[in-house]
């Protein structure tokens, strides 16, 4: 098997990975609190990858790289699984799916900030209508997480776990991008590895006070999904999708990311029970064809190249 076929499939393994986040979050919701979900995961992971960077004798990351670790702990470490694990409380998880498909256009866009990059104009003009049909598809409502039912129809408000949405996207696309950068000075599961390790002492103090009192009322499955969520989701899929990028090139290993709303829908379905409707399913079929839409407008432009004599 070629490197890019390898590449490509190491890419599948870890958006697949990625998509189970927001239903196996809310298998656990009932056993953990929310917060300790959040803080919790990369707790746990961060012990794990502790280890490994003494095991591996990882060297200290420099000074540049650290500012860059920094962002990508506040973006991916902290900040995505502790806004996603609140609004898993009241938003279902293939709402969030939908929402969350917009993630790869916004991890772009912060791309063209940090980079030479310079996208074409179609670009940006997909990347607001992008924007626009996530807003549109909040607005429409789906916030009924009692019974587990996603649709759009109960009127025209954002709810709060939207807003949280929102935000995680936002904080996600930084720690992504910045990731990405300081993947090209070091490994790139050094970058997670040490992301987690910087964030320790704040998830040591926020998630020990907050473990459950009662250990043994945790079932298998709860027990299941947070160790998935700390060891896979916060951890080895990081491992498996810089690894494919390595392999397989950013543009062509990027691409997958188009099935990860795809892999949250049935996930919702299956494990978290819940109810997608023929709405939800539209709106992920847009984002998806958007998000589409954008990596060829965004691949075919060329960066911008400065010549230093």
């Amino acid at each position: 098997m070629s490197d890019q076929k390898l590449g490509f499939w190491l890419g599948m393994i870890a958006v697949t990975s990625f998509g189970l986040t927001l239903p196996v979050t809310q298998v656990a919701l009932p056993y953990f609190d929310a917060l300790f979900i959040g803080f919790g995961r990369a707790w746990l992971a961060g012990l794990v990858a502790l280890v490994l960077l003494i095991v591996t004798r990882s060297p200290l990351p420099n000074a540049s790289q650290f500012k860059q670790l920094i962002v990508v702990t506040l973006g991916v470490v902290l900040g995505f699984p502790v806004l996603s694990a609140i609004a898993m409380q009241t938003v279902p998880s293939a709402h969030g799916g939908v929402v969350l498909g917009i993630l790869p256009l916004a991890t772009a866009c912060v791309a063209t900030l940090i980079t030479n990059e310079r996208p074409s104009p179609w670009f940006w003009i997909i990347s607001v209508i992008g924007a626009l049909v996530v807003v549109a598809y909040s607005l429409g409502g789906s916030s009924c997480i009692a019974n587990r039912e996603c649709s759009a129809s109960e009127g025209l408000s954002i709810s709060w776990g939207d807003i949280l949405l929102f935000f995680a996207v936002i904080t996600a696309a930084f720690g992504y991008a910045v990731g990405a950068v300081t993947a090209k000075t070091m490994p790139g599961w050094r970058v997670i590895c040490w992301s987690l390790v910087i964030a320790l002492p704040i998830t040591t103090i926020v998630s020990l006070p907050l473990r459950p009192n009662d250990l043994s009322a945790i079932s298998v499955s709860g027990w299941s999904a947070f160790i998935y969520l700390s060891l896979v989701s916060q951890l080895l899929a990081f491992f498996i999708w810089y690894k494919g990028l390595a392999l397989g090139g950013i543009a062509r290993v990027s691409q997958t990311q188009l099935f990860q709303p795809i892999v949250t829908l049935i996930a919702a379905a299956l494990l978290a029970k819940e109810h997608v409707d023929s709405n939800t399913l539209l709106f992920a079929a847009t984002v998806i064809s958007i998000v589409w839409l954008a990596r060829k407008a965004r691949i075919s432009e060329k960066p911008t190249v400065t010549k230093i004599n």
